[in-house]
């Protein structure tokens, strides 16, 4: 550095910063050398940027127009020194980029690499992606100099990654004519990363694909030498790129260092051409569930990065990692031109078309690869069902469900309408937070005893996809827990489950709906119940329980709709108590209202006066006993 003196500025870290440097520092990771590829991601970004900046100001490029990316290995001081000549930054953008997290989902992010701490062997690192502040599990000091292309200025950012750093103006002699250059001083244990073996392989492994050449220069004065060359893979023809080559790709594009549970490589050609390079990952992004649902797909025109914020593909696979080049959009392309572009809708829609038809061939060729996509990305996928019509029937054919008749295993809608019974009229199926619950439900006993198959639905999205999917195949999908079960066509495989309503039942029904007044909407005898005494399920119209649930929760439904009581007539409890004199009037009351305690108890709710539900149950008690 220049002697001149430089006033400097010292900043504490935000709080969400502090705590990822705290993380990572304290913890043991698994693989460490991803922190070059963040580096390495973040200087070609640049460079694209400088690309892109440079079609309405070439000036910013000067003599220098070639973009490149240059390692410096110092051994003898211990230091790796990563350097681009792209955009490079401003005072303001130092601060912004490296003192803040500005990308949404932080928290959850914070929170999953929390919760993955202590478990064996997490790929924490290549998990979450955690950028630029991943220098810090191999660096105890790290000096970044910047400066911005057209900027006489240059600046130096400063921090042992300890909760603060520091940001002064240095000589622009002592910065790079334009762009970036991060100086790491490398921990005790790290000194492998000045050895030109180790960080040739890394490059080769994890960055070989970046559309900027990058070099190597194995000691201070020595001269450089290529190790990448810049050629953007997505060009290449498909036969000359491995399985190796995309998966090191992937891992670049993606921010994660799995494997790629499907590629999808194409070039369109006709009225508009453009090539798309995709890849559905191995295992769930930790932003799958952004509230922004916002996909992570980025455009380039002519290989010039232009923005990942076009919308190229619904939001419903918004886990697809990859990009699109097109020649067709003029490098100039506004936001609003981007928004109103006929060619990107109709990159939109063959994209789309072309990476589902490509999971269907998955489910088709290798359907223990297909269900391990479709665990990790399903409960998304099923929000097209009630987003893209279009596609609805083919989105349905590829959903998988757990039911009551797949054991461990998903079923395919497919298969529910091969094993139909002879009578039945729709798909059934039973949603709620989660399998066991479901399972207990006594609205499937009905169902049980005829043999008919029901599908459990535990994602939130089931509730709403259900009610906009009218049917499959010709079979409408019908809740269990709403409306009459329609089940008296249907013969049992058990004769003797079930029974007719004796005529102290039936008055027992008509006492209890009296009783329970504007409480339930209905109260009658049930083909569904089996073995348990009683159950609630939804009026005919409307929303079904558990759907009423959630709309209620999120303050969208003010007043839910009154339930039917359904009463189990040869139940052994009911039948006694509907044979209990008529004269006991305050016992068969008490009764009446335990029988909905217990109904809503089922339902997974709780009684509505907790205060009352016990006095009854008191009283009830002490006449069983006095008996």
């Amino acid at each position: 550095m220049s002697e001149v003196e430089m006033p400097v500025e010292k900043h504490v870290f935000e709080a969400d910063v502090a705590k990822l440097l705290h993380l990572m520092v304290h913890s043991v990771y698994s693989d460490k050398n991803v922190f070059l590829r963040e580096l390495i991601s973040n200087a070609a970004d640049a460079c694209e940027k400088l690309r892109y900046e440079a079609i309405v100001a070439p000036e910013l490029l000067g003599s220098d127009a070639a973009p490149r990316i240059v390692l410096t290995l110092d051994e003898e001081k211990r230091r790796l020194i990563v350097e681009d000549n792209g955009i490079g930054m401003s005072r303001d953008e130092l601060v912004e980029s490296l003192g803040t997290i500005a990308r949404s989902g932080t928290r959850a992010f914070m929170e999953r690499i929390e919760a993955a701490q202590g478990k064996e062997g997490a790929q924490l690192i290549g998990q979450f992606g955690v950028g630029f502040y991943s220098v810090f599990m191999v660096a105890d000091n790290v000096d970044v100099v910047s400066r911005r292309a057209g900027s006489d200025k240059a600046w130096h950012w400063a921090s042992d990654g300890k909760g603060s750093y520091t940001v002064s103006a240095v000589e622009p002699a002592d910065a790079p004519p334009r762009g970036t250059r991060i100086t790491l001083h490398l921990k005790d244990d790290a000194n492998i990363y000045t050895s030109r073996w180790t960080i040739e392989r890394i490059v080769k492994e994890q960055s070989g694909h970046v559309p900027v050449p990058i070099s190597i220069i194995e000691k201070p004065g020595a001269e450089a030498s290529q190790i990448a060359d810049g050629t953007a893979l997505w060009t290449k023809q498909k036969s000359e790129i491995s399985k190796e080559d995309y998966a090191d790709f992937y891992r670049g594009v993606a921010g994660q260092y799995d494997e790629p549970a499907l590629t999808v490589h194409f070039r369109a050609e006709g009225r508009h051409e453009y090539t798309a390079l995709a890849f559905v990952p191995g295992s769930k992004p930790f932003d799958l569930f952004d509230p922004d649902r916002k996909g992570r797909m980025k455009l380039y025109v002519k290989r010039v990065f232009i923005t990942d914020e076009a919308e190229l593909l619904p939001r419903y696979l918004r886990f697809v990692r990859g990009l699109v080049d097109t020649a067709d959009l003029p490098l100039n392309v506004s936001r609003e031109m981007i928004q109103e572009s006929p060619l990107l809708a109709n990159i939109r829609k063959g994209l789309t078309n072309r990476i589902l038809t490509s999971i269907e061939k998955l489910a088709e060729g290798d359907p223990e690869a297909f269900i391990k996509v479709w665990e990790n990305f399903g409960s998304v996928l099923k929000e097209g069902i009630y987003e893209d019509f279009e596609r609805r029937t083919q989105l349905l054919a590829l959903s998988r469900f757990r039911t009551t008749a797949s054991d461990e295993k998903k079923r395919a809608l497919s298969d529910y309408m091969k094993d139909m019974k002879e009578g039945q009229t729709a798909i059934y199926y039973l949603t709620g937070d989660n399998l066991a619950q479901l399972e207990a439900s006594p609205q499937l006993e009905g169902f049980r005893a005829r043999g008919i198959e029901v599908l459990l639905l535990t994602d939130p999205v089931d509730s709403f996809w259900v009610t906009s999917a009218p049917e499959f195949e010709g079979k409408p999908f019908k809740s269990i827990t709403q409306g009459a079960a329609d089940l008296a066509g249907i013969a049992k495989q058990d004769a003797a489950a079930g029974a007719e309503a004796s005529p102290s039942v039936a008055e027992f029904v008509t006492f209890a709906k009296a009783t329970l007044g504007e409480a339930v909407s209905d109260v009658r005898t049930s083909e569904r119940l089996t073995e348990s005494a009683v159950c609630l399920v939804a009026p005919e119209h409307g929303p079904d329980r558990q759907l009423e649930k959630m709309l209620q929760g999120a303050g969208r439904l003010e007043d839910a709709a009154k339930p039917i009581l359904e009463i189990n007539p040869g139940h052994a409890l009911i039948t006694a108590i509907a044979s209990c004199p008529t004269e006991d009037k305050a016992f068969r009351e008490d009764a009446v209202k335990l029988l909905l305690d217990q109904a809503r108890v089922l339902d997974g709710d709780k009684p509505e006066d907790p205060r009352a539900f016990a006095e009854r149950l008191s009283r009830v008690f002490n006449r069983a006993l006095r008996a």
